[in-house]
């Protein structure tokens, strides 16, 4: 099967990575102009009809590992070819407004939030819910991008100059003891699995490290996550990975972040440290194949490489160390690679983790809820 991809970067690689083992072979599709995949067939997306329909006439379904994507060319792909997850999902996803009303309708708990269009409304919103406040464009951000963090009304018009975007939307800071993520994927058939939900530490917006399975993670806190999750499969009748993000509270709740409509930052471990990895599932899923194991063979802990590389050679001179690097030059902020470590406890992970960010330049250093 040919499967088409929107979107060329580290995540449709290793899509395909996961997927040469099924005999699937991969169009990708690019709308940004910067493709870095340097696998399958690369495609670069103008508004001429013809390049569409070269790509569509190539693949038998399509999928993205991108969800910044014009919506209409999505359903314009639609009506031509099966998609998933569906257009409804990524229009939702890109869109906070809708995201967050998508979540109240189903019972899931959100920090307290307003919508705002002009300076004067944030400043007003930063009053009522009182600073510290986060404003985030309502559309387009995503790594720290879009987003500033009020801590004084007076701060809201410089705030909305530096964001640039018509419309914002306010968040209360939550007192949260740790930022998780739940990611589950949805077969054609209806069928759910869910991975272990894991830790996230992330430094100015960027994901450095996720750690799955939790140590002391409580079954009530995952079944909760999971039902979640679940909800918003079904609501969104979705097919393939899906993630949540959520904030875990000192009394054990949970409340939801954002949702991605993809495979996940956050899910990497899941390449060395999971039965089935979370790209090898989404590829199951959009097949209509079975879904795979999603347990955790050990704990594992995934370390995002950015802005610059290690030496490959003393990252991979950790025991159980496992490197995939995404051959793109080194910038700063940059996704570069990451590193899974595995250890059968995880006071033993802990230590390869400090050992591996020893190893990477600028590299934060990891600190854990648990420890």
């Amino acid at each position: 099967m040919n499967i088409g991809v929107l979107g060329a970067g580290q995540l449709g690689r290793m899509l395909a990575l996961a997927g040469y083992p099924l005999a699937n072979r991969f169009t990708f599709l690019d709308t940004t102009g910067h493709p870095s995949a340097g696998i399958g067939d690369v495609m670069l997306y103008t508004d001429q009809h013809h390049l569409l329909d070269d790509f569509l006439a190539k693949v038998d379904l399509v999928t993205y590992e991108f969800e910044h994507l014009p919506v209409a060319l999505v359903q314009a792909i639609e009506e031509q070819k099966p998609v998933y997850p569906s257009s409804e999902a990524i229009r939702v996803c890109q869109n906070r407004a809708e995201e967050k009303a998508l979540f109240d309708r189903l019972g899931i708990p959100t920090p307290v939030y307003r919508l705002v269009e002009h300076a004067d409304e944030l400043e007003a919103a930063a009053r009522e819910l009182g600073c510290p406040v986060v404003a985030k464009s309502v559309t387009e951000g995503y790594d720290g991008k879009g987003q500033a963090v009020i801590r004084d009304p007076a701060e809201a018009g410089d705030a909305w100059r530096s964001i640039g975007h018509p419309r914002l939307i306010v968040e209360a800071f939550v007192d949260f003891v740790r930022e998780v993520s739940i990611i589950a994927v949805r077969g054609r058939d209806g069928q759910v699995v869910f991975y272990p939900m894991a830790e996230n530490v992330h430094v100015d917006g960027i994901l450095r490290y996720s750690l799955a399975p939790l140590p002391d993670l409580d079954d009530t806190v995952q079944q909760t996550a999971d039902d979640y999750i679940r909800a918003l499969l079904d609501a969104l009748d979705y097919v393939g990975v899906l993630t949540l993000e959520l904030f875990q509270t000192r009394d054990g709740g949970l409340m939801a972040n954002e949702m991605a409509p993809r495979v996940h930052n956050s899910g990497h471990w899941s390449i060395d440290g999971a039965v089935t990895s979370q790209f090898e599932n989404h590829l199951r899923a959009i097949q209509g194949l079975p879904l795979g194991d999603t347990a955790a063979r050990m704990p594992t802990c995934m370390v995002n490489v950015i802005g610059r590389e290690g030496d490959s050679a003393d990252l991979l001179a950790i025991p159980d160390a496992h490197l995939h690097r995404y051959d793109k030059g080194e910038r700063p902020g940059r996704k570069l690679a990451h590193v899974n470590l595995l250890a059968p406890t995880h006071a033993e992970l802990l230590e390869k983790v400090r050992t591996c960010a020893a190893l990477l330049p600028e590299a934060p250093a990891s600190r854990f809820s648990f420890e």
